[in-house]
């Protein structure tokens, strides 16, 4: 009887942890991570090497950070998150994330891209980068409720008093490179964190905001509040936030933090 029940208790659990396991869409050797846009090039570097070293799998999504605020709002528990400094305590307090897990692993600004090839327009000084934008005859930037170049960008056209002129001829990004439209030419200039023009081939860095209009952004990686194999999650966390992966986000436009 006892080793019919205990088979049987077994049987029940290995039932329930291959359903929880499909549930998050993850395997047992899995480490998912959920990262922000601006880490995705040196991530997708030193993840490749992480496996290739650790024997574990990474499985990672990349989005906008408000995009993955609303993930985790809505319930999705990754095992590590790559996000911004700015929203690293709210992450935390609501759980998201282990308490003092959180590691700077880079800082970038925002910068203008224009097609390679196409004539550099002047961004040098808030003045300057105010005609230059009522100049162009289109311009993108990320959804300022999803990214965090896109809000910070937003909040510069109303400095500048240009909201509503520039309104009209602004296309908004969803996910992803949105400087990809000028690089193949459908659109003027674009703009976005550095870290997310310099992988885009055909698009030519002009330069960052003006200091006066700049914002440096910290990312961190943190462990996620219900990983499910925190000693994988910390060790994945350590390679990323070590003094060789910190050289190849420094490579691909970060600052180190």
């Amino acid at each position: 009887m006892f080793e019919r029940s205990t088979s049987h208790f077994l049987r029940s659990l290995s039932t329930a942890l291959c359903a929880a396991l499909l549930a998050t869409g993850a395997h047992a050797g899995d480490i998912v991570v959920w990262s922000a846009g601006a880490a995705q090039t040196p991530l997708t570097v030193l993840i490749q090497d992480y496996q290739k070293s650790s024997g574990n799998t990474v499985k990672v999504e990349f989005a906008p950070v408000g995009v993955l605020v609303k993930r985790l709002t809505d319930g999705g528990r990754p095992d590590v998150l790559v996000i911004s400094q700015d929203v690293a305590a709210n992450v935390e307090k609501n759980g998201w994330s282990a308490p003092q897990s959180t590691t700077p692993i880079g800082r970038v600004g925002v910068g203008i891209a224009i097609r390679e090839g196409a004539p550099v327009p002047d961004i040098s000084t808030p003045a300057a980068l105010r005609q230059t934008l009522l100049n162009a005859k289109s311009l993108t930037y990320m959804d300022p409720t999803k990214g965090t170049s896109g809000k910070h960008f937003a909040s510069v056209l109303e400095q500048l008093g240009i909201a509503e002129q520039v309104k009209t001829k602004t296309t908004l990004g969803d996910v992803g490179f949105v400087v990809e439209p000028v690089a193949h030419g459908d659109i003027e200039l674009g703009i976005q964190q550095i870290t997310e023009i310099l992988p885009v081939k055909g698009a030519k860095l002009v330069g960052p905001l003006p200091d006066a209009l700049q914002k440096i952004t910290t990312y961190v990686i943190a462990l996620g509040g219900q990983a499910r194999d925190v000693m994988a999650a910390r060790d994945f966390m350590a390679f990323v936030s070590g003094p060789r992966a910190q050289a190849v986000f420094v490579a691909q436009g970060f600052a180190a933090p």
